[in-house]
């Protein structure tokens, strides 16, 4: 059983330390409803009490299959996030982070969830083009209609984060209480800054990928067959290993395996046990496709790392380091897009 909580940021929401996260549960992962229900209902009997979703996850699927989970009863003792701003349409304004669409989109989400109230309604991705004030403002309006309890962001920058405390104080809006960051053993970038902000404003932080989808499941391994997998299949490059970024994710994970093996933990207990130590750090979201899975995750909050582990890890990847550039989750415009580092040619 998970038996402690901690606060999400100043809200006085208190969570588990591990949430779980639901975007294997649809078509894009376990297609099996019943499967997947059975699945959440062990972790909430576990103790969890935090559950993350989307409303891409699937197409929506698995908004769905968490409402299901929820019925009868269960709503109520469960902090329920999920997230808008994915593609979800043919339409070109069914996306994204504007008023008109979040304020169609959020009911799309009570709907599939089966709920009167989102706890904690999250901005999935930054979206530099839109005024980050009409966000909040319209998320703020839900605030106040009871729709939604609390605003997240997840895999903003820095200045983003600090962006939205400063609307917020100015206009008038309602403040962003938590983000949701990429997190691993094998990307800590945010250790930089993301942590320490949100520490600053007060944010709480659930953190993803703590796995680094997949290197730290300890199915990866120095002249071992490459497992299969439908990860791999829908994003070969970031599991190619003739990649030189690729090449020391693996050598950094077999080094960490045998860490967790002279430790007495499985890779997978570690990495979360990693993440987890940051003070910073709220939550970590498990992201579970089978029972055997969740099983295997249970009761990594209930671990505590030496210092002489957490030096050892250090050494493997120093502090604030990602070793791909793929795993910091966002890439800014002005870094993906040539054009706007080039002054305009006559």
């Amino acid at each position: 059983m998970t038996t402690e909580h901690r606060l999400l940021g100043r809200t006085g929401v208190r969570v588990s330390p591990l949430c779980l996260g639901t975007m294997m549960f649809g078509a894009r992962g376990n297609t099996d409803h019943t499967d997947s229900v059975r699945i959440i209902h062990k972790a909430l009997d576990s103790g969890i009490n935090f559950v993350d979703t989307a409303d891409v996850y699937s197409a929506g699927e698995s908004e769905t299959i968490v409402g299901k989970a929820l019925a009868g009863g269960r709503r109520d003792n469960v902090v329920l996030a999920t997230k808008f701003h994915g593609s979800l349409g043919e339409d070109t304004n069914e996306r994204g982070n504007s008023r008109r669409w979040i304020v169609r989109e959020v009911e799309n989400s009570l709907r599939r969830l089966g709920t009167d109230w989102i706890d904690l309604y999250q901005v999935h991705r930054p979206e530099p083009e839109t005024d980050f004030d009409e966000t909040l403002g319209a998320l703020t309006d839900l605030v106040r209609q009871g729709k939604i309890r609390y605003i997240g962001t997840s895999t903003f920058e820095p200045s983003a984060i600090v962006e939205g405390q400063w609307i917020a104080e100015r206009r008038g809006r309602e403040r962003v209480v938590a983000e949701q960051p990429p997190y691993s053993l094998l990307a800590r970038g945010i250790e930089r800054e993301v942590l320490p902000v949100a520490q600053r404003y007060g944010l709480g932080v659930l953190t993803w990928s703590p796995l680094a989808g997949g290197w730290l499941s300890g199915r990866y391994r120095k002249g071992a067959e490459q497992p299969q997998s439908s990860r791999i299949d829908r994003q070969a490059a970031r599991f190619d290993i003739a990649d030189p970024e690729n090449a020391a994710k693996l050598d950094a994970a077999e080094a960490l395996a045998q860490l967790a093996d002279e430790a007495g933990l499985s890779l997978v207990r570690l990495a979360l046990a990693f993440v987890l130590e940051h003070p910073a750090v709220t939550s970590a979201i498990i992201g579970p496709r089978t029972f055997e899975q969740l099983e295997a995750q249970l009761g990594a909050d209930r671990i505590r790392l030496s210092r002489d582990v957490l030096d050892r890890i250090d050494k493997i990847v120093p502090p604030g380091t990602n070793l791909s550039a793929r795993d910091g989750g966002y890439v800014p415009p002005a870094l993906g897009e040539p054009e706007l580092r080039r002054r305009a040619r006559p």
